[in-house]
């Protein structure tokens, strides 16, 4: 048998005899190696309806002075990626009766609800949404000092229904699809202004969620995006879950596994089809190309 596990063993109970003498270190000492911490599962918890979503999975592992220095740097491209695919289509109840004033209802983040202005736009334009309904947010846009954001298609009563996700309540392909206000008959929407004050800091998901708090609760309500993928063949699920976009894939599904597109290009083909090709990214970065013919994807070409 090898004597040199003995001779180390014996090194390092003499250091560790001498170093305690000096009492410049505990007596006992851990040699132990130090277990590795698991990575973070961002991609698939995401697509999980009990899991958090991926910006509190990043949060629990940063520690309060990392998680303020993020919050002191502007809005990047990749957090906005990540609002609109895990916020946009997401269901709330409303804490509140909400106006249905065409220029939106204004909310300054961080302080308190302007009861005021709310009670005045309600008697002045009319509620669109009472205390308890639920609602869906159905697009975010991005201004320099405002997110503006739209439930149930925005003052603007531009709401399709076949653009918002059927979920089923009490699973995700049987029972009755969940009812949104003004379903039955013209559907009435609001039109948030979140209004920071200052350039957008960078945030997640959870972060928007709580700037709503004052007049959205998405606690128990369950997860429009997460619901939907759990419906797909498991081949789209996985490229959803690998921000990959595949041949065959709809429109919605390619917003799902990499947002919406930085640019989009339409041409027609030597037979008079019509495509139209989604550009994430600039040359001479990453660039993908997904071309689309109707609403069916037909190729996906990357360049790096």
């Amino acid at each position: 048998m090898p004597r040199w596990p003995h001779i180390a063993l014996l090194g390092i109970a003499s250091a560790t005899t001498m170093f305690a003498a000096a009492g410049d270190v505990p007596k006992k000492i851990d040699v132990r190696p130090t277990p590795l911490l698991a990575p973070l599962p961002i991609s698939n918890d995401t697509l999980d309806s009990e899991a958090p979503l991926p910006s509190v999975l990043v949060e629990v592992a940063q520690d309060p002075a990392q998680h303020a220095k993020k919050k002191a740097q502007p809005l990047q491209p990749s957090s906005r990626l990540e609002l609109i695919r895990y916020v946009s289509g997401e269901f709330a109840k409303a804490v509140t009766p909400l106006p249905a004033a065409r220029k939106g209802f204004h909310i300054g983040v961080g302080k308190e609800l302007d009861d005021h202005e709310l009670h005045q736009l309600l008697a002045n334009t009319g509620t669109a949404v009472n205390s308890g309904d639920t609602v869906q947010i159905t697009r975010l846009e991005f201004r320099e000092k405002e997110i503006v954001v739209d439930l149930n298609g925005g003052s603007a009563h531009h709401f399709r229904l076949k653009d918002h996700l059927q979920v089923g309540v009490g699973g995700p392909t049987t029972g009755t699809p969940a009812a949104l206000p003004g379903q039955s008959g013209q559907p009435v929407g609001v039109t948030l202004l979140l209004d920071y004050g200052k350039s957008l800091p960078d945030m997640g998901p959870d972060d928007l969620k709580h700037d709503l708090s004052p007049v959205l609760n998405f606690q128990n309500e369950k997860s429009a995006t997460v619901n939907w993928v759990d419906t797909l063949p498991p081949e789209y699920k996985k490229a959803i879950q690998d921000n990959r976009a595949l041949v065959g894939m709809d429109h919605d599904m390619v917003i799902a596994a990499l947002g919406r597109p930085d640019h989009k290009v339409r041409e027609r083909t030597e037979q008079g089809e019509e495509t139209e090709d989604w550009i994430y990214g600039d040359p001479p970065s990453k660039t993908v190309f997904v071309t689309f013919l109707g609403d069916k994807v037909i190729r996906v070409k990357e360049f790096n």
